[in-house]
């Protein structure tokens, strides 16, 4: 996105103003506000073990705040209101009561197991965090949390929605956090938790927290989209109600309803708006579905009913009709979905479904509640928690406790898209995946001896990129001793090929992975400099060991041949640790220029930071750090400007040698113990993709740079160029930021730049 496109829109250059602008949600939550809503609710609560649970918290919380300075009570009740706007049970309210007093309190869950019974206390357990963790460093430690909470999901699915609840709700107050920790945590519940309300089926939870931390990430982004759908809200709101009114003219003259269907309108959300423009690189008048009007009926057979009398009324736009009727989405949800245009050439997305598939639409799994099915309705249930228990396997395959995070980011993202096969069965998979991965979607074994695939009757390779709509053939191998090749583990791009994969790869060829993954760690070490004997590598290893729960070494070995430990994530840490194990031996290149005392009679050497008369000021045009080789410009009333060597502005003066002008540049150099922070910008381009700029910010998040900017756009040739200023100390430490930038999948170039 054009940064100068938002300098009118946000006048702070961090952003921070804005942020702060966010509207205040109703936080005076109260248990009289609890009691009023479960009086007008149309189900049977327990209203005295509530209010007991009440009781219990507000005493346990006695004294403590929030970062708003608000008694933490409103916390928990904001939470449980929350829930029962879901239509969520009595104890899943009581949970969400005392979902924090474990944690923050000296409460235990044999208090709560006591008083409240064994189901409230698992619920509060489930959505606890972990203590900390050995060995772990804080991705690993959240990736341990976030498999408990799916792990205790799996027995009872409320444990998750209470943590959807919880976690919105610290999103709504998100503005009283710093902004280191706003863009953390919003970041965190933009690739972890939207993704589960996604596959949950819980809309309304989902489009929140995908617009609340939108609104962190890239408040520039949301500032322009907000402007854009400010500006002619009036004829907008004008357009939905007219098209409303003539469709709902249309029903009501037809005989073909036994009640008269419903009829709604809505504009697209505003994280879904981004997606289209910013993402897919489209304009806005290219998004047929910002505006949408929804058809509720009785039954299935009158949603097709509809359908025909709307493609009568208006004109059908070609390649947007989407029937999840007969074709479910993988979360269960069911619509049809038809896209035209009206008389006023302006297109609009028409869904329609029956009352009982709206249900499911708005509420999801938690329908099951709402609608008293509760946990009896197991064989929906199971079918709605399939996904939970295939993470959960999944990352029992790797060795790599993160790889849990990798999965919910991307196998679980909210775009998909349908292939099928030649029998016609529907396969849904993530936006990217390849033959090998819709091949091990259909079945294991057909993976496993999968020798090519054809789509729509030809052959293609095996990183060809479906598209919804495809018809995708396996081509297999007679033989039941035929295995998958192990360059498919850099192919497949969803967990779960890649799971099986490695799998087969564990069982069958120990041998093999212990080989392959001795000469990759090798040849890693090599390249990084790292010198070790055999007998030295087990005690240089031992915390990788209990890390990936290998008991030897060929078992480190095997684990890293068949791709159950990344090389790529652990030698940055090895190195280090190398680093300071044999620093007496072996030291790094210092991480700034050493100081070169200048000859005393030396009249235009001037060391930074021991010049007492003038005023010194750091370039923008070259953004010197510590490390760089630097020169200095003697400005007219500005003191001394800091330049690189390599500056362009320099390079010209050098080119044009004109006496008068080089002697105001001067020779200086950095002082040895300099700790200055200065700010430096860079560029990175890269392949276009869905998710590019959640990884890079997660890399300047996990590196601790504080970040004034960034911004992201799509440039002609289809790759993407993400442009940030940070404040930064060495050339060193920008050096290692960027060898890390490199490693993000899709990643061209990372380069410095001007501010």
């Amino acid at each position: 996105m054009d940064s100068k496109k938002t300098e009118n829109i946000v006048p702070s250059e961090s952003g921070a103003d804005y942020l702060n602008s966010i509207p205040d949600f109703d936080d005076n939550f109260t248990i009289e506000t609890l009691i009023q809503k479960i009086l007008t609710d149309d189900r049977q609560y327990d209203l005295s073990k509530i209010i007991s649970a009440y009781q219990f918290a507000e005493k346990a919380h006695e004294g403590q705040k929030r970062s708003s300075g608000q008694d933490y009570i409103i916390h928990p009740l904001a939470v449980a209101y929350s829930l029962l706007e879901l239509g969520m049970d009595t104890d899943t309210i009581c949970s969400a009561l005392l979902h924090d007093v474990v944690e923050d309190t000296p409460a235990t869950f044999s208090d709560l197991k006591k008083r409240f019974g064994q189901d409230v206390a698992m619920l509060v357990d489930g959505v606890t965090k972990l203590g900390k963790i050995p060995y772990f460093n804080k991705n690993e430690q959240r990736a341990e949390n976030i498999r408990k909470i799916l792990l205790a999901m799996s027995q009872d699915i409320r444990v998750m929605i209470i943590k959807l609840c919880d976690r919105l709700h610290n999103m709504r107050t998100l503005k009283y956090c710093s902004i280191d920790k706003q863009k953390r945590i919003a970041h965190e519940t933009m690739s972890i938790y939207a993704p589960i309300a996604h596959r949950l089926g819980i809309k309304a939870v989902k489009d929140e927290l995908e617009d609340l931390s939108f609104h962190y990430l890239d408040p520039y982004a949301y500032a322009e989209i907000e402007k854009i759908l400010e500006n002619k809200k009036e004829e907008r709101e004008e357009f939905i109600q007219t098209i409303k009114t003539r469709i709902t003219q249309r029903l009501e003259s037809s005989d073909m309803f036994a009640e008269q269907p419903f009829v709604d309108g809505r504009v697209k959300s505003i994280y879904g708006i981004y997606k289209k423009i910013f993402m897919k690189g489209k304009n806005i008048d290219e998004i047929y579905d910002k505006y949408a009007v929804r058809v509720i009926v009785s039954t299935v057979n009158e949603c097709y009913s509809v359908m025909g009398l709307v493609h009568d009324m208006f004109t059908l736009i070609p390649g947007r009709f989407k029937d999840y009727i007969s074709n479910p989405k993988e979360n269960m949800y069911r619509s049809l979905h038809t896209t035209v245009l009206g008389k006023e050439g302006i297109p609009f997305e028409v869904q329609i479904r029956t009352w009982e598939m709206h249900e499911i639409a708005e509420y999801g799994i938690a329908a099951h509640w709402k609608y008293k099915e509760g946990v009896h309705g197991k064989d929906k249930m199971e079918e709605r928690l399939a996904w939970v228990r295939k993470v959960l396997e999944i990352q029992q395959t790797s060795d790599d406790v993160e790889e849990i995070v990798s999965i919910i980011k991307t196998d679980l993202a909210p775009d998909d898209i349908v292939v099928v096969t030649p029998k016609g069965m529907s396969i849904s998979l993530p936006v990217g995946a390849n033959v090998i991965d819709f091949a091990y979607k259909i079945h294991t074994e057909i993976g496993h001896r999968m020798t090519g695939a054809k789509v729509n009757g030809k052959i293609v390779p095996f990183d060809y990129k479906l598209q919804t709509g495809e018809v995708c053939e396996i081509i297999t191998s007679k033989d039941e001793n035929k295995g998958p090749n192990r360059a498919w583990l850099n192919i497949a791009t969803t967990n779960e090929a890649r799971s099986k994969i490695r799998l087969w790869f564990k069982r069958e060829r120990r041998e093999e992975n212990i080989k392959e993954g001795r000469e990759s760690l090798e040849s890693e070490f090599k390249r990084n400099k790292i010198s070790l004997s055999e007998d030295d590598y087990r005690e240089f290893l031992s915390d990788d060991f209990k890390r990936h729960n290998c008991e030897t070494l060929d078992d480190f070995y095997a684990s890293i041949g068949y791709g159950g430990i990344s090389l790529s994530k652990i030698i940055p840490r090895l190195k280090d640790k190398y680093q300071k194990m044999y620093e007496d031996t072996e030291k790094e290149e210092p991480s700034v220029i050493p100081l070169v005392k200048p000859k005393p009679s030396a009249k235009n050497n001037i060391i930074l930071d021991r010049v007492d008369n003038l005023a010194i000021k750091f370039a923008q045009c070259c953004n010197p750090l510590p490390g760089d080789d630097i020169v200095g410009y003697i400005t007219r009333g500005y003191g001394i400007s800091v330049h690189t060597s390599k500056c362009t502005n320099y390079l010209s003066a050098v080119r044009r040698n004109i006496p008068e002008e080089m002697e105001r540049w001067y020779d200086i150099q950095w002082t040895d113990d300099c700790n200055t922070q200065l700010q430096t910008s860079f560029e990175v381009t890269a392949t276009d993709r869905v998710g590019l700029v959640h990884d890079i910010s997660e890399v300047l998040m996990e590196a601790r740079v504080p970040i004034i900017h960034s911004s992201s756009r799509r440039l002609k040739n289809g790759n993407a160029l993400f442009e940030s200023t940070i404040v930064i100390s060495s050339t060193e430490q920008l050096k290692n930021l960027f060898d890390k930038l490199r490693r993000i999948k899709g990643v061209m170039s990372v380069e410095r730049a001007s501010i």
